[in-house]
This record gives C-alpha cells, structure tokens and sequence, in this order.
C-alpha cells in the first residue's frame, strides 16, 4: 500500500499539488469551528455561531459552481487566486469587527463564503493529466479524500492551539493566510496554469444536465448536514465534559477514522460499478453516526466518533469517480465543485439547526439530526437507483458510447487537457 502511494506522490508535479491544495483548503475545513469559537470568545450564543457558520455555507454552496464553471472556462490562475485574497479578506474583516455590528459580521461571512475558491475540483481536474494511468488517477482520488481528512483532524487542533496561543481572531487570521499560501503555491504550478477544461457544450444548467449529479448533490447534502452536526454538537459535548481541547479530539478522531479508511480503499483496484459500491459505503457510513447519541464519556466518545469517520474518506473517492463518470463533457471542474456546494449546503443547514437543538436538548441531539442524516442520503441514493446507471456521452461522431463499468478514466480527456 506504501508503495503505491510513493509512486503517485513521485510523480512530477504531484506532491506539490496535493500539499497545495491541502494548505489551501485549510479556511473552508475549518471555518464552521472556527467561527462557533470565535463568537462564542466574543460572549455571542450558540444561535447565533450557527446563523453566522450557516451564512458561510449557504455562500460558499453558491459561490463554489459559479467559480467552477469560471474555472473551465477562464483557468484556474485567474480565478482561484483572486477568489482566495478575497475569502481571506473576509475572515479579516469579521476578526476586526467583531460582533459589535452585525450586519458587518454577516456580511463578512458573505464575503469569505463566496469567494472561497473551488481548489478540491480544481485538483481532480487536473489528476488525469498529471498521473496519465487511470489506476493511479482512481488512487490519487482516495488519497485526495485521505488529505481531506488530514484536514479535519489536523484543522480542528490548529484552530485551538492558535485560539490558546494568541486568540479567537489571531486563529483566523493564521487559518486564513495559510489558504492564500497554498492557493498560490497551486496556481503557479505548470499544470494549473497549462490546464484548460475540454470545450463544452453551451447550457445554462452546466454540469446540473446530469441526472447522476443530482442524485450525488442530494445524498451528499445530507452527509454534509451530519458533519455540520456533528462540529457544532462536538462543541457542545465539549461545553458540558469540561471544555478544553476536547471538542478538537472529537472532530481529530473523526478526521483520523476517515484517514486511515482512505488509504486502506485507495490501496486496491474494486471490482463492480462504483455506483453500486457507493450505495454500500454510504450505507456504511450512516452505521456508523448512529451510536454518537450514547454520548460516553470522553475516551468512548473519541472511539466512537473516530469509527464513525472511517468510512467518509472511501464514500467521497468514490463519489469522485462517480461525478466524474456523469459529469457532462467540459463541466469537470463544476461537476466536482457541486459536490462541495452539496457539503457546503448541508453543513450550513446542519450547524443552524443543531444550534436549536443544542440549546434544548444538549449535545445529544446535535448528535442524533447527524444519525438521522446519514440514513436520510443513504435513502436517497437506494430510492434513486435508476438515474445512477452507466452513464452514456456524446462521442466526437454525435453516437453514444458507455462508459466502462468499471469507471475508468480517460486521462486528460473529460477533466481537461493541457493547453
């Protein structure tokens, strides 16, 4: 398994990319924490952390596809890096201002929301031209999950250690300029700025053309709602277990479940359709959020919620191959960005009601909407399993053509080719 990923992390331009992305994507992983610490350090209540958390998601859900579609259309340099300089900006303004007036705290979290830049779709766009093999591709989505994790078990300590050290805002500013950082360190790099999408075909609905998506885009609504639930519901345990770092070992043992699932599934070529597969993770997945309402003491709580990540990282690789599958042709990069907006979504709408329930009924049942989430996508992707079939494209001809059923991918062929 090691081997393998030192080959693909060998790979010229590969490493680079993936630690860029990883650092840049740090702001979004870590924002809804983040802020629920700061407006909590600044005397506001729980509602209202939820609310300014909920505004982030809901703007980052909107901006994320319109960027992605910018992206495909324009390059990645021109829109990825100026989007990030502003998101930063945002984060800044609501450190200076505080909660002191409102409607600058809400309007700052417009700002850092919409403008947080589309870095996840931006690097599986452009795996395929970097790695050329289709098996290191699949691979590389696993370990892209797999750093993602890295982000939600590492994010969370950063955030509090930098809340101890200095201060609520003092984290902010650090989270955030860490992202302009790696976003730059991305898009200076040969591929990003060699990359352009394949020509697409003119439609205002872009990648929402595709039926597949929008099963993906509602079953991960719902995951994304059970992580959102489950940040602010961590905060909660925190409150009533002692406070500390406690809220920041839950969301670290989550993050580090979902790691070490990652690599154990990229580690190995899976027979079947990826659609059949995902229905079986998720299915898992949902298992899993179940016994976070037992709220144990802290050591139980830590096992539990790191078994409960342990089947995320393997969901999202493969609802990568899956995206890729069904995007339409030249819309890869807002076809992946959809799958953000869909957590986006979800984890705004889950810190906003779990805020409510956390004020009436503690930290268990912030736990119990993720439990119920988590049943809820894997409803929605058992119920929707016509429109999760093998996808048929337009061939150069005008025919059709299947895609094979084991979700190979055409390197530089449907995620862009180099300029």
């Amino acid at each position: 398994m090691a081997a393998g990923y030192a080959e693909l992390l060998r790979t010229r331009h590969a490493a680079r990319l993936l630690a860029g992305t990883l650092v840049g994507r740090l702001p979004n992983a870590t924002a809804a924490l983040a802020v629920v610490l700061f407006v909590r350090a600044e005397g506001g209540s729980y509602a209202l952390a939820g609310a300014l958390a909920a505004v982030y998601g809901v703007c980052t859900a909107v901006g994320q596809p319109l960027l992605g579609r910018a992206v495909d259309l324009y390059g990645q340099p021109r829109v990825m890096l100026p989007a990030s300089v502003l998101s930063a900006l945002g984060m800044v303004l609501l450190a200076v201002v505080g909660l002191d007036v409102l409607w600058l705290a809400y309007a700052a979290m417009v700002i850092a929301g919409f403008f947080t830049p589309p870095l996840e779709g931006g690097l599986r766009a452009l795996w395929p031209g970097v790695l050329k093999r289709a098996d290191q591709v699949h691979a590389a989505y696993a370990l892209d999950a797999v750093a993602q994790e890295v982000m939600f078990a590492a994010g969370p300590l950063l955030v509090t250690l930098g809340v101890a050290a200095w201060s609520a805002g003092a984290a902010l500013l650090m989270i955030n300029l860490a992202g302009v950082l790696g976003a730059l360190s991305v898009v200076v790099s040969g591929p990003s700025r060699q990359w352009r999408s394949e020509p697409r075909e003119v439609h205002w609905l872009g990648a929402l053309r595709s039926a597949g998506l929008l099963v993906l885009i509602g079953a991960f609504f719902f995951v994304g709602l059970a992580l959102g639930s489950i940040e602010v519901a961590a905060v909660a345990y925190a409150d009533e277990h002692g406070g500390g770092m406690v809220s920041s070992a839950l969301l670290s043992a989550l993050g580090v479940g979902a790691l070490a699932g990652g690599l154990v599934y990229g580690s190995r070529e899976w027979p079947g359709r990826p659609e059949s597969r995902l229905r079986l993770l998720v299915g898992l997945l949902a298992l899993g959020y179940l016994p976070l309402v037992l709220v144990p003491g802290v050591v139980g709580m830590t096992a539990l919620t790191g078994v409960a990540g342990v089947f995320l990282a393997p969901a999202l690789a493969c609802a990568f191959v899956v995206v890729d599958r069904h995007a339409p042709k030249g819309t890869v990069t807002e076809a992946f960005s959809w799958l953000v907006t869909t957590f986006g979504v979800g984890a705004a709408v889950g810190a906003s009601v779990v805020g409510s329930a956390v004020e009436g009924g503690g930290a268990v049942s912030g736990f119990a909407v993720a439990g119920a989430s988590g049943i809820a996508a894997l409803l929605v992707l058992l119920s929707t399993k016509r429109f999760l079939g093998d996808p048929v494209r337009p061939t150069p001809d005008g025919a059709t053509a299947e895609n094979d059923r084991n979700g190979a991918v055409e390197p530089g062929f449907r995620a862009g080719r180099q300029a």
